[in-house]
């Protein structure tokens, strides 16, 4: 197969290239950067914003698959912050990119969302019940970002229902794992957390982020990869929640990261910072009816990889991306 990761400089479209190299795929990268800690294993790499529609045919062409990774994104500090950026540059990224599918003949074409498309009312409470793919509709999604997905959802299905574009749509829940942004404003929960362990002293405090209450499911990234591999070849072209029903609060994560660092860190809560929804946790039925699969790396040990590889680049200095 001949195919394309659009957003193969961002962490999860960088992993997705080697495992798709792994299998013998001939792959082309297409991103506004390079990946930030290591070569791009692409057989070819095309450095373009994908914004604009002829960046995305150039892109899409002589290609069967398309993986749309493509997004600008943050962890919630920045995605709290920049609702008109984020919903202009990700909508003319996805209307574009899927245009251009069309007008060169992909083949199959998966776009990835993210859990930020569910109502609000659903998520108000910690001890959140797994959402469940029909739960987006009626919208009420996060701001910003979460409507700029949802509509993006609809749009895929209008090319499959209109033009037969064969697509899958994946719900991303809170991946994290090595290779992925740590600093800089962008990083998710995890990667902050294990940061901010790396460069504590032990018995020091450590910033969390609202009261530590508020609960999230995290998926390691090589669980992720499986899954978007067997999410395209199982032929179904609704929504599918890709993460784990791991369920844990923010002040839990903080103790596994700890345990990783070997160090007792006092928490110290900030109750100005944004904290997203209350609660949200991924239901995986369907993609265990689908698939005969789900994640199943437990928190602890993928926290344990992903603080030792970040542990390691704070060590070394290395910039963060």
């Amino acid at each position: 197969m001949r195919v394309l990761v659009a957003g193969a400089g961002g962490f999860i479209g960088h992993h997705l290239v080697k495992r798709l190299k792994a299998e013998g795929h001939w792959v082309r990268g297409a991103d506004v950067k390079h990946p930030d800690f290591e070569a791009s294993a692409a057989d070819e790499f095309v450095l373009a914003d994908l914004r604009g529609f002829e960046r995305c045919v150039e892109a899409s062409a002589g290609v069967d698959d398309v993986y749309q990774l493509a997004a600008d994104m943050g962890g919630i500090g920045y995605i709290a912050t920049n609702h008109a950026r984020l919903t202009r540059n990700n909508a003319l990224i996805n209307i574009h990119m899927l245009e251009a599918a069309r007008v060169c003949n992909v083949k199959r074409y998966l776009y990835t969302s993210s859990a930020c498309v569910y109502p609000a009312l659903l998520q108000d409470d910690a001890e959140v019940a797994p959402l469940k793919e029909e739960q987006a509709l009626p919208a009420d999604p996060e701001r910003g970002y979460g409507w700029e997905k949802l509509f993006a959802e609809q749009l895929v299905n209008y090319y499959h229902a209109e033009f037969g574009l064969d697509a899958r749509v994946v719900r991303f829940h809170n991946i994290y794992g090595p290779l992925g942004t740590y600093d800089g404003g962008r990083e998710k929960a995890p990667a902050a957390i294990c940061r901010k362990a790396a460069l504590a002293k032990n018995g020091a405090d450590i910033d969390i982020w609202g009261d530590g209450e508020q609960t999230r499911s995290f998926c390691y990234i090589d669980d992720c990869i499986e899954g978007l591999r067997r999410i395209m070849e199982s032929g179904h072209t609704g929504p599918v929640n890709l993460g784990t029903d791991e369920l844990v609060t923010v002040n839990e994560l903080v103790n596994l990261v700890c345990e990783a660092a070997g160090k007792q860190l006092r928490k110290k809560h900030d109750l100005s910072k944004p904290q997203g929804v209350r609660g949200r946790n991924s239901d995986n039925s369907l993609l265990r009816r689908l698939i005969g699969w789900e994640p199943h790396t437990p928190l602890k040990t993928g926290i344990g990889t992903t603080y030792d590889w970040i542990a390691a680049q704070v060590a070394g200095g290395c910039p963060a991306g």
